[in-house]
């Protein structure tokens, strides 16, 4: 029987090593390869092609979110299993709507992601207990209005976009961190910015906070 292969992308070494120790003890899985950031993570699935991505969220250059919808971008048939801190239901929402294995928080003990790493090498959807019930809440229609605006008028590269130039990247730090030209990142920066009617960085930061494309740490 063939093991389910696994890549690990988290930007904390020990969080990897331990990952991968507690995945040591089964013998249906396998670690093949492991990733500190998005654009690695992104590299190493295209090469190794995984049966599962374990995908941090918070991660250096490329997020766990534009990783994997670059790796939606570049055909890629493993399944992502998002394993992170935040319980954010704005986060959940983005990730299921890309079509994500599952969204689960790293407080679960060993066993349980064992059987989530098997739920969606078999095509489940797996939830956290606690991402689920708020997750399948209905959105209030005002709500529903204003997530289904501006932001959604963006292309998936554009999105990746918005979220470093928020994060503070230049435009040759936004191209090398998609492996994109410096022109291209800047065509999609004005682009986004037309389109979102923003006139400056500031207004842009003000736009992610507000989307949930990027966090403000008390």
């Amino acid at each position: 029987m063939a093991k389910i292969r696994v890549l690990i992308a988290d930007d904390h070494a020990l969080v990897r090593d331990g990952i991968k120790s507690l995945l040591g003890l089964t013998e249906d899985i396998e670690v093949v390869g492991e990733a500190s950031d998005g654009r690695e993570a992104v590299e190493q699935a295209l090469r190794l092609k995984p049966d599962v991505i374990l995908m941090d969220i918070a991660m250096p250059g490329l997020g766990g979110l534009e990783a994997a919808l670059e790796l939606k971008r570049e055909g890629s048939k493993a399944r992502i299993l998002v394993l992170t801190q935040y319980d954010d239901l704005e986060y959940v929402r983005r990730f299921l709507k890309i079509g994500i294995a599952g969204y689960v928080l790293k407080r679960m003990f060993g066993s349980e992601l064992a059987s989530a790493i098997r739920s969606a090498a078999r095509g489940g959807l797996v939830l956290d207990p606690q991402v689920a019930a708020e997750a399948m809440q209905p959105v209030p229609e005002e709500r529903r209005a204003a997530s289904e605006d501006l932001y959604e008028l963006l292309t998936d590269r554009e999105k990746q976009v918005l979220r470093l130039v928020a994060l503070g990247q230049s435009n040759k730090e936004v191209a090398d961190s998609l492996g994109i030209s410096v022109k291209t990142a800047m065509s999609h920066r004005e682009h986004l910015m037309e389109k979102l009617g923003l006139k400056n960085r500031t207004d842009l930061i003000k736009f992610a906070i507000r989307k949930g494309v990027i966090r403000v740490e008390g």
